[in-house]
């Protein structure tokens, strides 16, 4: 029994190996030895944050977890001080968002006619 699970397992792992997997990205700021992360070098911070203002995950920036509360916070602070927008500019607009004009109410007008 014990042998039947080991097989199947083999035989659910992709193939490749080692190889086909993903290579680990390396924190920018440990490659180029940078002890605290500056909040006024907004070129740097901007790498961090997505098109809609967004800040980016470790996952997906490969910024240690040290670096990477410090960048949160270095972005936070600039933000704070206007050097960096809360959201991009234009981002709710000619999407939709989800968001009903909140002025038609037609909906509910018809149904008090019955009253």
């Amino acid at each position: 029994m014990a042998r039947e699970k080991s097989q199947q397992q083999q035989q659910r792992r992709r193939p490749g190996g080692q190889a086909g997997q993903i290579r680990r990205r390396n924190c920018f700021f440990c490659k180029e030895k940078i002890a605290e992360v500056d909040y006024k070098n907004i070129n740097q911070l901007r790498r961090y944050i997505s098109e809609k203002g967004k800040i980016r995950s470790r996952r997906i920036t490969g910024a240690c977890r040290r670096h990477q509360v410090q960048v949160a916070q270095a972005v936070k602070r600039a933000r704070e001080m206007a050097l960096l927008p809360y959201v991009a500019e234009g981002a709710e607009e000619g999407r939709g968002g989800g968001r009903r004009d909140r002025g038609d109410r037609g909906d509910r007008d018809r149904d008090r006619g019955d009253r």
